[in-house]
This record gives C-alpha cells, structure tokens and sequence, in this order.
C-alpha cells in the first residue's frame, strides 16, 4: 500500500513539475494585451459614433420644429399684412 502511494506520488510530482512555464504565461499575456488592444478602440469608437448620431437627431429635431414655427410665423405675418392692405383700402 505504501508503495502503491510512492508511486503515485511519484507520477504526480512528475506531471506537476511539467506544468505551465514562464513562457506560457508572458505569451498568453500578450495574447491578452493584444485582444485588449483590439477590442477598446472598437468600443470607444462605437460609442462615440452612438453619441455623435443622438446629437445630429436631436439637432435635427430642433431643425424641423424652426422650419415649423418659421411656416406659422409667415403665415401670421402674411394675415396680418392682408389685414393692414384691407383696413389701409378702407380708410
């Protein structure tokens, strides 16, 4: 039984000792840095394109409702002139 457990304890030491080295690990590090340095800009960028186009929508917004109230103030613009026309006629 003792010996039974050396030997495994043997095997096992064996396989530890053939475990993950430095190089492993400073390669899957860079791996890392490199998907890192990949993926922020995208996200950055896409975030910014996301912001930049709610601004344009809100500007554009704003944009239609002036095109509006300018329509309605000629409209007011062009009663009011008729009616100056009209009563300038008359008296």
């Amino acid at each position: 039984m003792k010996e039974e457990r050396k030997e495994l304890l043997g095997a096992f030491e064996e396989a530890g000792s053939s475990g993950l080295e430095l190089k492993d690990l400073v390669v899957t590090i860079l791996v890392v840095a490199i998907i890192f340095a990949l993926i922020v800009p995208k996200i950055y960028l896409s975030n910014e394109i996301y912001y930049k186009s709610r601004n344009i929508n809100k500007l554009l917004d704003d944009y239609e409702i002036l095109k509006e109230e300018h329509r309605l103030l000629k409209q007011k613009l062009e009663y009011v002139q008729f009616k100056n026309q009209v009563l300038g006629t008359i008296f």
